[in-house]
């Protein structure tokens, strides 16, 4: 299963859903990195260090700098927002499982299904 790291947008009923599902997940507020206004590089530094993929909402930030290709990652997983938490979760460990080999330097994207 994957080791995930969570930034503050993050809704804690989809980590509680991916723990359930196996994954083991560190929120910021866990990692006392929350509140503290850490630039998003630094975050996903922060979550490199700790040899976590990143989990976060704000796709749009995180993929500029995975394109920019400034920062060695462990992995990130971009998400829109989405009020079906059950789904969304089984949608990440889907998605991060479909991966056997790994998600370091990897960008995968997990969508809200259409309407």
């Amino acid at each position: 299963m994957a080791k995930l790291y969570t930034n503050e947008n993050f809704p804690l009923q989809v980590v509680r859903g991916l723990r359930t599902l196996g994954h083991d997940v560190l929120t910021s507020v866990e990692a006392r990195q929350a509140n503290r206004r850490v630039p998003d590089e630094d975050v996903l530094t922060f979550a490199t260090s700790q040899q976590r993929a990143l989990l976060t909402q704000n796709r749009r930030d995180f993929l500029r700098i995975h394109n920019s290709g400034s920062v060695d990652h462990s992995g990130l997983v971009l998400c829109t927002a989405d009020p079906d938490f059950d789904g969304q979760a089984r949608r990440i460990h889907e998605a991060v499982c479909s991966l056997g080999a790994g998600l370091h330097g990897t960008l995968v994207r997990v969508n809200r299904p259409a309407s």
